[in-house]
C-alpha cells in the first residue's frame, strides 16, 4: 500500500492529500507534527521535510514529484494533460509557481516569531514576513485575470496545477494576505476548488481551523 507521511498543517503535504483523495485509491496517511518530527524522517528525506511517499522499495519527496508519480501510477482521473506540449507548459507553470510564489510561502511557514527572541531579530523576521505577504499578493494578482474565462488553470479540467495552488488559497486569511478587487476572479476560482469533494476530504482538523 502507498504510504504518505504528511504534515498536519503543511501546505505541501496538503497537495498530496488532495491528489490521493481525487484518485480514490487505497492509501495510508501518516500524520506528522512538523514541530516534532519522527527521527526516521531524515532517513526517508535527507532534507527532513514532509511530504514523503513510500511504496514498496520506492521513496519520494517533494510534493509535485510525488503527485506526478501518483498521477502516472493511477491514471484515472488524469490530472496532467496527455498532450506533451500542454504538459510541458503545465510543468513550467508549476516551476514558476514554486519559484515566484511558494518560495514566499516557505518564508511564512519557516519563520517562527516567538516572544523569546530578541527584539532586533523579531523585527527582521517581521519585515521578511511582510515582504513575503506582499510578494504573494502581487503574484496572485497577476494570475487572477486567467480565471475570468477559465474554470480551472488549464481550462475546464481540474489538474495538478490547481492542486499546487489550492493550499495557498486556503491559507490566505491564516497568512494575513488580503487581495484587492482586482483579484475577484481568483477568489471565485478558489471557492470552486474548496467545493471539490477531494479537497474537503483532504483537510486535516488543524487546516479546517485555519478558516472560520
Amino acid at each position: 500500500m502507498m504510504i504518505v507521511y504528511s504534515g498536519i498543517t503543511c501546505p505541501f503535504s496538503q497537495r498530496c492529500r488532495i491528489v490521493l483523495y481525487e484518485k480514490g485509491m487505497d492509501f495510508e496517511i501518516k500524520d506528522v507534527d512538523i514541530f516534532n518530527k519522527p527521527e526516521d524522517l531524515v532517513l526517508m528525506n535527507p532534507y527532513n521535510q514532509v511530504p514523503v511517499l513510500v511504496e514498496r522499495d520506492l521513496t519520494l519527496h517533494e510534493s509535485n514529484i510525488i503527485n506526478e508519480y501518483i498521477d502516472e501510477r493511477f491514471p484515472h482521473p488524469q490530472l496532467m494533460p496527455a498532450d506533451p506540449i500542454t504538459r510541458g507548459r503545465g510543468r513550467l507553470f508549476m516551476y514558476r509557481l514554486e519559484k515566484e510564489i511558494f518560495s514566499q510561502v516557505q518564508i511564512l511557514e519557516s519563520i517562527n516569531l516567538e516572544s523569546g527572541e530578541g527584539k532586533k531579530k523579531y523585527n527582521i523576521k517581521e519585515k521578511e514576513q511582510d515582504a513575503a505577504r506582499q510578494n504573494i499578493a502581487e503574484g496572485l494578482t497577476l494570475l487572477s485575470p486567467m480565471f475570468a474565462k477559465n474554470k480551472y488553470i488549464l481550462g475546464d479540467d481540474f489538474s495538478l496545477l490547481d492542486v499546487a495552488l489550492a493550499p495557498l488559497l486556503w491559507r490566505l486569511d491564516y497568512y494575513d494576505i488580503n487581495l484587492g478587487e482586482s483579484c475577484a476572479a481568483i477568489l471565485k476560482y478558489r471557492e470552486r476548488i474548496f467545493q471539490r469533494e477531494s479537497f474537503i476530504e483532504a483537510l486535516t482538523p488543524a487546516e479546517k481551523a485555519m478558516r472560520k
